[in-house]
């Protein structure tokens, strides 16, 4: 049985981004220069464009804007694997790594302690975080109908995999449902950040929380590959996702809170990522170096555990648990 190929609209104009040209039915791995280390040494940021043979939505999906938060990178890498540039409908830009800087370092922030996710959109001539930032507005999102922000939970906090998004906006909704997370979160955007920018800028932004800083979780890593496939599919650029879908429902949430410690001490959590707890439910306890003393935490609301802290050590006021309403399930 022959298999009849699919012949690239010659019609279709390539996709530019920096000093490269991507012709359409075509996947190019590219690196675009950021600057140089004090040693000399380039550092440049990673693409990789699969610019699809026929015309659809152009959509920048991107990791690691802080250093440290690394389930993006092979989440990427395998959606580089599953999505064929001769049957692509669109165009798929990809940066697995953005804060080039904070993975050398293993750090979340740039070398000079700026958080890189507050200084969007960025500038021309500003400092080297706002360079980076104006880098990749106007070589990646520009001109993108979506984006696809994939993060982890910060250093010494985990994240039950999640969608934030502005679900005010039907189609911004619609994708967030299609991506099959647990959990979806109305999220304010943040001034600086780059769905703040990107949004600015006319493009739709689903943020994907899962795990935590510094290592992979294979369930985050297979649930984000699959969801990001999902919304392809739901955009039109793709016929289907592959592999099965995520069982269960989608919870969906318009608002969220950390419960807190009341003292300083050792925190021994009792509720895990995933659990429904009710108001006033324990949900941790803090002891004393001795184990003279004892205080059980309470769930300051009803809802979904999305994310707790991973460390034992604590002190009065620090997050333990974050807790998201439940406002529908579907």
């Amino acid at each position: 049985m022959s298999t009849k190929m699919r012949v690239p609209d010659v019609s279709r104009p390539p996709h530019r981004i920096g000093d490269h040209e991507i012709p359409p039915g075509t996947l190019r791995r590219l690196r675009l220069p950021v600057a140089r280390l004090p040693s000399d040494t380039e550092v440049s940021l990673p693409v990789a464009v699969v610019h699809g043979a026929r015309p659809g939505p152009a959509v920048w999906v991107a990791a690691a804007i802080h250093g440290d938060e690394l389930n993006g990178v092979p989440i990427i890498q395998r959606l580089l694997t599953q999505v064929n540039p001769a049957k692509l409908r669109g165009t798929l830009v990809t940066v697995p790594i953005v804060n080039v800087f904070g993975l050398i370092n293993e750090s979340r922030y740039l070398p000079d302690g700026r958080d890189l996710n507050r200084c969007f959109p960025g500038s021309r001539t500003g400092s080297l975080a706002a360079r980076l930032a104006y880098l990749f507005m106007n070589e990646v999102v520009s001109g993108c109908a979506y984006g696809i922000d994939l993060h982890t939970a910060s250093d010494g906090r985990t994240n039950l995999p999640q969608i934030r998004a502005n679900l005010g906006d039907p189609e911004t909704l619609a994708a967030s449902l299609a991506f099959g997370a647990p959990v979806v979160v109305d999220a304010k955007e943040r001034a600086g950040s780059l769905r703040h920018a990107a949004v600015k800028a006319g493009t739709r932004v689903l943020v994907y929380e899962a795990g935590e800083a510094g290592r992979f979780w294979s369930r985050a890593v297979e649930l984000g590959t699959l969801g990001v496939l999902r919304v392809l599919a739901h955009l039109g650029m793709i016929k289907r996702a592959p592999g099965r879908a995520p069982s269960g429902r989608t919870v969906q949430s318009a608002s969220t809170s950390w419960t807190r410690s009341p003292r300083s001490g050792f925190c021994q959590l009792v509720v895990g990522l995933g659990d429904h707890v009710e108001k006033g439910q324990g949900v941790a306890h803090i002891f004393d170096a001795l184990g003279s003393k004892e205080y059980r935490v309470n769930a300051g609301r009803s809802g979904i555990v999305i994310g707790h802290l991973q460390g034992a050590v604590v002190h009065r006021g620090d997050a333990l648990v974050h807790i998201a309403e439940v406002s529908a399930t579907v």
